[in-house]
């Protein structure tokens, strides 16, 4: 697939919630002070309708390496990961307002510097990010759609797994916590097809993972989380 030659929908379909319960003060404080200066510029259509690349050394002032989250909830693990990875810039991707909100609290509570928040769409920045500039990405815990009319929506399927293979570079990491063994049935066929070999897939966390909100209430439900770990070709 080439990099700048695409033809993105001028239109698509969304799943999933944008918004959630009345935003405390403080949250309302957090998005309007803090979101401007962390958003990746250029990602919306409004923006850059021409769909052109983006540069990820312009969000963290160097060349450092660039991974991205898909869907990063909360955001406990994003903060995590930053903290633990100073010298990598990571930009996290997730819709859902409340969650920005809970985020961008956790950033200042923590003072990492080296994080960007795109607040949409995952497949609206994976457009405008060069082809092989992300050397790292994780799923954690996302939607499971778990109605079999809805697997189409899940995030394990062409329309998002071509885009992001597109952005990693070759040898680069993908990861994908899930508490769904259907989810992780999908995941399994569908990932390898767009462009990853399997490195594994186990109930044992990686060794620099921190259990997010979400992998605690699959706990207390008594859901089993499970780990896979894919490499780009």
């Amino acid at each position: 697939m080439s990099d700048e030659t695409q033809t993105p929908p001028e239109w698509r379909n969304f799943y999933g919630r944008i918004r959630g319960k009345t935003l405390r003060s403080s949250q309302k404080t957090y998005l309007s002070e803090d979101l401007d200066t962390l958003r990746p510029e250029g990602v919306t259509r409004d923006e850059n309708p021409e769909r052109l690349p983006i540069e990820p050394a312009a969000l963290f002032g160097d060349d450092r390496p660039v991974w991205l989250e898909v869907g990063f909830g909360g955001g406990e693990h994003l903060v995590h990961m930053a903290a633990r990875y100073p010298e990598v810039g990571i930009i996290g991707a997730e819709p859902f307002i409340n969650g920005v909100a809970m985020l961008l609290g956790k950033i200042r509570a923590a003072g990492v510097t080296n994080l960007a928040v795109h607040p949409g769409d995952a497949r609206d920045l994976m457009e405008v990010l060069p082809a092989a500039s992300v050397a790292k990405a994780f799923l954690n815990y996302p939607d499971p759609w778990p109605k079999r009319r809805h697997h189409r929506r899940r995030f394990v399927t062409a329309e998002h797994l071509l885009p992001l293979a597109r952005v990693l570079r070759p040898g680069a990491e993908f990861r994908v916590a899930t508490d769904i063994p259907d989810y992780v049935r999908q995941t399994l066929i569908e990932v390898p097809k767009a462009g990853f070999a399997l490195v594994a897939s186990v109930a044992t966390p990686w060794e620099d993972w921190v259990s997010t909100r979400y992998e605690q209430k699959a706990l207390r439900e008594g859901r089993v989380p499970h780990y896979v770990t894919f490499r780009r070709l």
